[in-house]
C-alpha cells in the first residue's frame, strides 16, 4: 500500500526548467564558453557541476573553474527564480491532500541541496515536507534511482510504498528503477512522449492529482 509520496523539483514543483536554459547561456556567455541550447541535450539530466565538468572538457576556457561556473550558474538560476519563477498550477493543492491524509512527503531532486532548500523556503511550501534529499547526497544522479531510494530511506519506507511524482523521462526511469510507483506530469511540450508509457498514470497537470489515482495504482 502506498503511503509515501516523492515529489521532483525542477519543473514539477517550480516552473524553472526554461530558467535553466537563460541561466546556463548567461554564465557560459560571460566565461567565452560556446554553449548553445542545441548542446543541452549533451547533459540533460546531469548535475549542474557534471554539466559543467562536461563543458570543461569538450570547450576547454580560461580562467574559473568548472566548480566555480557551476556555482555562478547556481547563483544565477536561484535569483531568477525567486524573480520570475511560479509555484506548478496544484502543486499545493496536491501536497495539502497528502498532508491532511497523513502520507508521508518527499522531495527527491537532481538540483543541488542550496538551491532546492532556498526555493522551497522562498516559495512557503518547506513545511509540507517530511524529508528533502538531493543528488549531492548520493553517487549518481537520474536516471539512477539512488536519489528516490534515499528519501525513502530517510523516510523510513521502502521502494514498494512509494509513489514518484516526476515531469521528466529521466526521472520517471529513476522511479521505475526503484521499483516505486510513477505518475508523470511532462511539460505540454513533451506531453505526447511515446516513453512516459512506463509511467502508471500520466497527467496534464498537478490538478488532475487526486487520492483515488493514488490508491488505484
Amino acid at each position: 500500500m502506498i503511503n509515501t509520496v516523492l515529489f521532483d523539483m525542477d519543473g514539477l514543483l517550480f516552473d524553472t526548467e526554461p530558467l535553466w536554459g537563460v541561466s546556463m547561456l548567461r554564465v557560459a556567455e560571460k566565461h567565452g564558453i560556446p554553449i548553445t541550447r542545441e548542446r543541452f541535450k549533451d547533459t540533460r539530466g546531469f548535475h549542474i557541476y557534471e554539466v559543467t565538468e562536461f563543458w570543461s572538457v569538450k570547450y576547454p576556457w580560461e580562467g574559473a573553474s568548472s566548480q566555480e561556473v557551476a556555482e555562478e550558474i547556481l547563483d544565477d538560476i536561484i535569483a531568477l527564480t525567486k524573480e520570475q519563477g511560479n509555484i506548478m498550477i496544484g502543486v499545493e493543492k496536491a501536497l495539502q491532500l497528502l498532508k491532511d491524509n497523513n502520507f508521508k512527503i518527499g522531495l527527491a531532486s537532481s538540483s543541488p541541496i542550496r538551491m532546492i532548500n532556498d526555493l522551497v523556503e522562498h516559495f512557503g511550501i518547506r513545511h509540507y515536507f517530511d524529508c528533502i534529499t538531493s543528488a549531492d547526497e548520493v553517487e549518481f544522479g537520474k536516471p539512477h534511482p539512488a536519489v528516490f531510494l534515499h528519501c525513502a530511506e530517510q523516510l523510513g519506507s521502502t521502494a514498494l510504498q512509494c509513489l514518484v511524482l516526476e515531469d521528466s523521462v529521466n526521472g520517471m526511469i529513476a522511479g521505475k528503477a526503484a521499483r516505486m510507483k510513477v505518475i508523470a506530469v511532462p511539460d505540454p511540450l513533451h506531453h505526447d512522449d511515446p516513453r512516459f508509457v512506463l509511467a502508471d498514470a500520466k497527467l496534464k497537470s498537478m490538478e488532475e492529482f487526486s487520492l483515488e489515482l493514488v490508491h488505484s495504482l
